[in-house]
């Protein structure tokens, strides 16, 4: 159980639904298209938004951008402390820190002030390749001899943490990413025996698509079936959109959030006779389509799309409905029971319609 936060009109923590995070791949000097994108990213299901913040003209703009948003905006920053105090002023709805870059605490000191002035957020923001030894070495806190790189971001923020609480700032979010999925994993669950604050889950340079959503898949996947963190974001190399779509795809495959319809489809062999893989992508197509106000009163449907009499109806008797698909032709089921045959080119229409 944590604490709870709220970023914006977003609550982060115990008892609330995970929430899915993204950032903007622009430049956020460019407005245009920096709040093109955020759009695009609310459209896919995104709820909160981080952008960088390199220089002043990237801080100022926050508060441009914000006029044409509607999602809680995070202020991603390093090295320069300034950057943070310019991007409260601008409206930030939350700040991520790097204790690797940004850890003087006089420096500290005047973003917490800033902060609590505007009630807004820290999240606390480790990743593994920019740890100070200083800092993770502090004799305030120990894990013990022969420290790991595990144990070195846990103590990175740790003493982060007290900096913070010394200050009497308690508004925090806490995000211990490597590249390395075990040492994720293992990271967030030692910090979590110790502190209570709200976790932003995510692997950090996951990598491209391909590999990107397996390590991201199974790294924030395994904490959340512990029962370990409260926002994620899933990072990878390549469109954003695509970030938000694993993200929901993870919490729907866990059963912690439902954002529609369900599809399972078998693989396809030398049984199946009909363009499954075509079939399959025209029902997914519809059901993520906007314009499908029918299928937004559906969101607890099972769909079943098999490619022959092997797999469905009978492995898909726990679908809502479904097709089993044989010689140019298929069967709509519903609930594992035969309701209507079709022809392949009637399939997507008859299947959808009876959806």
């Amino acid at each position: 159980m944590t604490s709870q936060i709220k970023v914006g009109n977003i609550k982060i923590g115990d008892g609330v639904p995970i929430s899915i995070q993204s950032m903007a791949k622009t430049d956020t000097r460019d407005v245009l298209a920096t709040v093109n994108e955020i759009r695009k990213l609310e459209k896919a299901g995104c709820e909160i938004i981080r952008v960088a913040v390199k220089d002043f003209e990237a801080a100022k703009a926050i508060k441009a951008i914000k006029r044409k948003i509607n999602l809680p905006l995070v202020a991603d920053i390093h090295f320069d402390y300034n950057l943070a105090l310019s991007a409260i002023e601008n409206g930030a709805d939350k700040i991520r820190l790097n204790p690797g870059n940004i850890y003087k605490e006089d420096e500290i000191r005047e973003v917490v002030l800033a902060a609590k002035k505007r009630k807004i957020p820290i999240r606390v923001g480790v990743n593994s390749g920019s740890i100070r030894s200083q800092v993770a070495g502090h004799p305030s806190t120990s894990l013990g001899t022969g420290r790991s790189q595990v144990d070195n971001m846990v103590i990175s923020v740790l003493n982060y943490i007290k900096i913070l609480e010394r200050m009497d700032f308690y508004d925090i979010i806490v995000s211990l990413k490597a590249s390395d999925v075990i040492s994720t994993i293992e990271a967030y669950k030692l910090f979590s025996k110790k502190s209570k604050y709200p976790l932003h889950l995510g692997v950090t340079a996951a990598g491209a698509i391909s590999t990107g959503v397996v390590k991201s898949s199974i790294g924030i996947g395994a904490l959340l079936l512990d029962g370990i963190g409260d926002t994620i974001r899933v990072s990878l190399t390549g469109d954003p959109v695509e970030e938000v779509i694993a993200a929901k795809n993870i919490l729907q495959a866990l059963n912690l959030r439902n954002f529609g319809p369900e599809v399972i489809s078998c693989p396809t062999c030398g049984r199946c006779q009909v363009d499954l893989q075509g079939i399959v992508e025209k029902i997914e197509s519809s059901i993520k389509s906007q314009s499908a106000s029918c299928m937004r009163r559906v969101t607890s449907c099972k769909i079943a799309i098999m490619g022959c009499e092997v797999n469905g109806p009978g492995e898909a008797k726990e679908a809502d409905i479904g097709i089993a698909c044989g010689k140019g032709s298929g069967v709509i089921f519903k609930k594992g029971k035969i309701v209507k045959r079709v022809k392949e080119k009637d399939i997507v229409r008859e299947l959808l319609k009876n959806i």
